[in-house]
């Protein structure tokens, strides 16, 4: 196992790139953790230095703060004064692995402005709560031969405003159960003939329009790429009408993630994972592929759906996940922090065991532990939607040749510079 360790420097140049640092702000929080990796062994004491500068200059001020573990109560809350704009802040210790956030908030003239800074505790240790279903495969495999009875029917259109010189970009409409259920995408495809790796990138949660223009130097660089929507929904819609659909569909009581979740079959999410390997079905149809690679890339719910097609899928060939979504959800039933959507926090009435049960069979966790290619992960330890517990636990499950890229200071983001370095990392594992 290789792991890699980006810990972005903590001075004022590299700061306004950060969530935690907005770049139009007139104050500017600093925290250096007292381990430069931000993580410490069970029981050992965790320091921080807090710094607060207003317009560049150390500020004076007293600051509250609370500390306790990642996305549950705080179990301890003070003040301490910044001299100099300077403090420094024991965040304790925990005894048995996960992560500590540090809460911290000062007012000044009037105004709030809060930070947060988590630091990890032995989390290569760290396992998941979710327990795997005797019959997880055989599920999978049925559900999957169920969706390949129905014939895969195209439709393919071109898109000139996301084309250019080098590429080629179409919106393709893909049904991919009975009539009626089908996936859209855009498809990027390089100009020049010939035959290419492909890719199936899934997308971040939510019902909110595609944009592949972000994604377009995967083909530039000679690969084919699909970029999924999971609805069935125009992902070329304008923007209000894909709000509207959003506030009727997609939160609350009416979240697709809780949409038949008391039942395993009729859970909103089977025809989402099922449909990942129908995506792949049309791109190894492609006369343009290259017969060997199958790549499975995405972020947030998008790299939970990349782990997931690369454990239902064989003729996956490498998997890129960046903060999966969906990852040991249960966490929060034994106090600990679970994987988006947090249904255990966020929605009253869904600790019941027959939900428990069902998630079993969809929980990002136990994919894990069916990949056998390559995979690659990038997290940060700032990020609450999801959080680092999670993508440790899925990291540690993983049983394949695995590298991660851990930036400590990301919150539910990554660079531009880190989303290249994940295409630089696929291009090695290349048949």
């Amino acid at each position: 196992m290789k792991r890699i360790f980006l810990l972005i420097l903590l001075h004022a140049a590299s700061l306004c790139l950060s969530q935690n640092y907005p770049q139009d702000s007139d104050m500017l929080w600093v925290t250096v953790p007292s381990h430069a990796n931000w993580i410490y062994k069970v029981n050992e004491e965790a320091r921080v230095s807090i710094q607060l500068y207003r317009y560049g200059v150390p500020h004076e001020t007293e600051i509250n703060y609370s500390i306790g573990p990642e996305l549950l109560k705080p179990v301890k809350e003070g003040k301490v004064a910044l001299k100099n704009g300077r403090a420094e802040l024991s965040l304790g210790t925990m005894g048995k692995p996960g992560f500590t956030d540090c809460r911290l908030t000062a007012t000044v003239n009037g105004q709030v402005y809060t930070h947060h800074v988590k630091v990890g505790f032995d989390p290569d240790k760290l396992q998941p709560y979710t327990e795997y279903p005797s019959d997880f495969r055989e599920f999978w495999d049925k559900a999957k031969a169920e969706a390949a009875t129905y014939p895969m029917k195209v439709e393919k259109t071109f898109v000139p405003e996301y084309s250019n010189e080098k590429v080629n970009t179409y919106l393709v409409k893909i049904q991919a159960f009975k009539e009626g259920h089908n996936v859209y995408g855009y498809l990027s495809m390089p100009k020049n003939p010939g035959r290419y790796p492909v890719v199936f990138t899934p997308p971040g949660a939510g019902i909110h329009p595609v944009d592949p223009s972000k994604g377009l130097f995967y083909a530039e660089s000679g690969m084919i790429r699909l970029e999924t929507e999971i609805h069935g929904i125009r992902p070329d819609l304008d923007a209000k009408t894909y709000k509207e659909i959003a506030r009727a569909f997609s939160g609350g009581d009416n979240s697709y993630f809780i949409n038949g979740i008391e039942d395993r079959d009729r859970y909103y999410l089977k025809k989402v994972y099922a449909s990942c390997v129908r995506a792949i079905d049309y791109l190894v149809s492609l006369p343009e592929w290259d017969g060997k690679n199958v790549v499975a890339q995405g972020g947030s719910q998008g790299g939970a759906l990349a782990l997931i097609a690369a454990g239902l899928d064989s003729r996956v060939t490498v998997c890129a996940a960046s903060y999966p979504a969906l990852s040991d959800m249960v966490g929060y039933l034994h106090n600990r922090a679970g994987g988006y959507p947090h249904m255990f926090t966020e929605t009253k009435g869904l600790d019941k065991p027959e939900i428990v049960k069902t998630l079993q069979y969809y929980d990002v966790v136990n994919f894990a532990k069916n990949i056998t290619v390559p995979t690659f992960m990038t997290w940060g330890f700032n990020d609450n939607v999801c959080p680092p517990t999670t993508s440790y636990v899925v990291y540690n499950a993983l049983k394949c040749k695995k590298e991660a890229l851990i930036t400590p200071i990301n919150e539910h983001w990554s660079s531009d510079t880190t989303k290249h370095a994940v295409l630089a990392w696929i291009k090695t594992q290349l048949k």
